[in-house]
């Protein structure tokens, strides 16, 4: 018995391995990331011999709802997008960028949860299009906005794979968790965090005026590109549910009994896979609420840090052609900051 379970946890060590290394050195799987994950957590579940129709069921049945909340939203939003222009322009008619900053890194990290963090990303592109300013100041913005739609996704269950991952892997005993459970547990600690952010927006904020060096989106969404997201989206949750059912040997042999605060670090590793993937494969019900909010907000914050670390990074870095180096320069001091700050009082707060 403990040589085959040797045997499981290593092998369940090198997918973790494949899952976290492949898609930072190969461009093959970073482009098809959905059908590799899928791969691995196929190869995860039998490596563990843990199918079941229970797994089967949740793993099919879990991400429907965010997928046709994409879906929706994707195309509502192709019915809206010249006007996001038009309102952008009128915005700056009124009032200065300073508090358009503001309004767009706190309007769209408070609503991501609901009109998804994926439509959350277009609309910011359709706004960085319209504005046109000086291409440093453009990418600063993306990147604290990225941030905020990060942390405030995750309120719903709608709002990102992370947030639907983490209430599957939790609806049963003890916590039964339901659609406002991620808002209750963490609201107190995002909402701040993104008005922030808005704040730290407002002051980085130039008063130059349009310039030609600027981002630009590479081209136009068609309807066949809303119905393709919408899949990926599924087939990336399908992965994901995948990946949790089948690390978790070892999640509850390491894991859960690792102290709280070397997890929250250890978790930075989101930087370079989509957090998602993580949250996967470490929530497990046997874990408090401490350790629980101590590993989604090390997820949440060091998945902006670096341009695979979530799906809003991913969108808006393709689309406007920001360079995983331009990222890093910025993203990485930003998301330590904020590490940093919050492990300072989720250890005086608990």
């Amino acid at each position: 018995m403990a040589n085959k379970e040797l045997w499981i946890i290593g092998g369940l060590l090198i997918v973790m391995g494949l899952v976290l290394l492949l898609p930072f050195f190969s461009k093959k799987v970073e482009e098809e990331l959905e059908a590799f994950l899928l791969i691995m957590g196929i190869l995860s579940v039998s490596i563990s011999g843990l199918w079941s129709q229970h797994v089967l069921h949740e793993a099919l049945a879990a991400p429907i709802k965010i997928s046709l909340a994409v879906l929706l939203a994707g195309f509502i939003f192709r019915g809206i997008r010249s006007k996001i222009k038009r309102w952008t322009h009128r915005a700056l008619q009124k009032i200065d960028y300073g508090p358009l900053f503001f309004l767009i890194i706190v309007g769209l990290g408070l609503f991501s949860s609901l009109i998804t963090a994926i439509i959350a990303a277009l609309v910011l592109v359709e706004i960085i299009n319209a504005l046109k300013l000086e291409r440093k100041y453009e990418i600063k913005l993306v990147i604290i906005t990225c941030f905020a739609i990060g942390l405030g996704a995750v309120l719903t269950p709608l709002g990102e794979p992370l947030a639907t991952i983490a209430v599957a892997k939790l609806k049963g005993a003890p916590y039964h968790a339901d659609f406002y459970f991620l808002i209750k547990l963490l609201g107190i600690w995002v909402v701040p965090a993104i008005i922030g952010l808005g704040i730290w927006g407002f002051f980085l904020a130039p008063s130059t005026q349009e310039s030609k060096n600027t981002l630009t989106e590479d081209r136009p969404e068609t309807y066949k590109d809303v119905i393709f997201r919408a899949f990926k989206v599924y087939i990336f949750v399908i992965a994901l549910i995948l990946l949790g059912s089948g690390f978790s040997p070892v999640v509850e042999q390491y894991l859960i009994h690792m102290p709280v605060k070397l997890l929250y670090w250890i978790n930075m590793v989101s930087a370079i896979l989509d957090n998602a993937t993580l949250a996967a494969a470490e929530i497990n019900s046997k874990m408090s609420l401490q350790t629980i909010k101590y590993l989604l907000l090390g997820l949440l914050i060091a998945g902006g840090m670096l341009i695979p670390g979530n799906i809003p990074n991913i969108i808006c870095a393709g689309k406007l052609g920001i360079k995983s180096r331009e990222w890093a320069v910025f993203g990485l001091p930003l998301g330590l900051a904020l590490l940093v700050g919050y492990f300072i009082v989720l250890g005086l707060v608990g």
